[in-house]
């Protein structure tokens, strides 16, 4: 069988790419595994959202009396929490199935592996092996829990974030090492669901790709909240030899032991590299990633990388955007679209972090505006003083922008509060079309909203505040 454009991976950046070159007039395979959606549809970003959303609405149930409701006693049913997220994955996974259909690609299942550089080999689950003619493939294998040598995952007692979203039993304390997004979001899950849950985090502080006053922020909510936050601490090595695990974490003032019923390892991702194919084609590698020009093109002709194996965000957004761009470069080449497609511009991307507060971010944080030699003008708004915030009862967080003072190019904004992470696009979108602060001065935002404190935000920057 001879394809035009061959996919191996079907998680967000390989389910775009196959998508999109369909949709282009190229006939199209995709080989998956496991299950279609691969990591975020199935064991990410879509489950544990669902996993967070029974954590808010125990929240609101048990804080019911703050908003003149009576309500009884409630409490988690754990089980009935991981069986909802599992249905909720299972659905969205029935989804890409759909949209495979759709639009005419083939689902070849099974491991695939680059047999030369117009050749896909598929292993079946039954161990044969079929190969397929590509012209085009592109690889989108994703990644999986990063491992540190004295942190070796079992699956039981030390676990990985698929684990941590599928235990068959509720913890009733959790060591979570790393406080990345996965390590925070897991954080306020099991907290919420009543776990005692301690942070230990290598960095001196929280969340550490953040801005400084985000960091700062979470932790004391965190604290507010009940969970054990230590930074500028790691752990050295794990006993799991009896009922739960005995981690002992250095810190600053010398070695202390900590106990546990299970270790979550959150020490971020590492590229599912292996025998794909890579060294027999000489598909140049480079600290675990996939070297690529601003096309995605490998140093092989007609291969192709994309998503959390090659350079940049290790995010489900990024991947789908490189999918785009990597197939409509191949399609302007082949006379199948009519222009050759704008890079991604890898400082303009958002991140978004879905503990509670939330966080959303993009741009530079005020560090490195000033690292990068810019005046600046900083604002920052609380939702302390945001009408809808109140009304809401979600007055914890801020929002907080950076400019240029010189000609007003918007740096970057950093917020956490409730639902910032619907607000950040905004920001994004602004900066794309290269505004200043006085354009978005002279726009309209809707009242009550929690997205007009990115107004505030700006009038304070400027010495302009109207409601702090």
């Amino acid at each position: 069988m001879a394809y035009d454009v061959i996919v191996i991976g079907s998680g967000p950046g390989g389910y775009v790419a196959a998508i999109r070159a369909a949709q282009l007039g190229f006939k199209t395979a995709i080989v998956e595994r496991e299950s279609l959606g691969g990591i975020c549809l199935n064991w990410g970003c879509i489950p544990t959202k669902a996993l967070l959303k029974s954590a808010q609405v125990l929240e609101y149930i048990s804080h019911a009396q703050d908003y003149g409701i009576v309500a009884g006693e409630s409490k988690a049913d754990f089980a009935a929490v991981i069986k909802r997220s599992r249905g909720v994955a299972d659905k969205m996974s029935k989804g890409i199935q759909f949209l495979m259909r759709k639009n005419k690609i083939d689902v070849l299942a099974g491991m695939g592996k680059l047999n030369n550089k117009k050749e896909v080999e598929v292993t079946g689950a039954d161990g044969k092996v079929t190969t397929y003619q590509s012209k085009h493939t592109i690889l989108a294998t994703g990644g999986r829990s990063r491992q540190l040598p004295n942190l070796p995952i079992d699956g039981k007692k030390i676990i990985g974030y698929r684990e941590a979203m599928n235990m068959p039993s509720q913890p009733k304390s959790m060591i979570i090492v790393g406080s990345g997004a996965i390590g925070v979001e897991f954080a306020y899950f099991y907290n919420s669901m009543g776990t005692k849950v301690t942070i230990v985090e290598f960095m001196p502080r929280i969340v550490p790709v953040e801005d400084e006053d985000i960091s700062k922020e979470l932790e004391k909510i965190y604290k507010k909240k009940g969970i054990t936050v230590m930074t500028n601490a790691s752990v050295e090595k794990v006993d799991a030899k009896g009922d739960g695990v005995v981690a002992t974490v250095k810190t600053a003032e010398g070695n202390i032991s900590l106990e546990a019923d299970v270790v979550l390892s959150a020490v971020g991702v590492s590229s599912n590299l292996e025998n794909i194919g890579l060294e027999g084609l000489g598909v140049k590698v480079e600290k675990d990633k996939v070297i690529v020009d601003k096309y995605y093109n490998t140093n092989v002709a007609g291969i192709y990388a994309i998503g959390d194996i090659v350079p940049g965000q290790a995010l489900a957004h990024v991947a789908m955007k490189e999918a785009v761009i990597c197939v409509e470069a191949i399609a302007q080449k082949e006379g199948k679209y009519h222009h050759v497609p704008e890079p991604l511009d890898y400082g303009n991307v958002p991140g978004c972090t879905y503990c509670s507060p939330e966080i959303a971010s993009v741009g530079m944080t005020e560090k490195q505006a000033k690292e990068a030699g810019y005046e600046i003008k900083v604002g920052k708004f609380p939702f302390s003083a945001s009408g809808k915030a109140s009304a809401a009862g979600a007055n914890e967080g801020f929002i907080k922008v950076i400019f240029d003072a010189k000609y007003g190019e918007w740096l970057g904004t950093h917020m956490i509060g409730a639902n910032v992470t619907e607000i950040i696009a905004q920001t994004v979108s602004a900066r794309k079309l290269e505004t200043t602060w006085q354009e978005q001065l002279d726009t309209i935002f809707p009242h009550p909203t929690m997205s007009e404190a990115v107004k505030d935000a700006i009038e304070v920057a400027l010495g302009e505040a109207i409601h702090i």
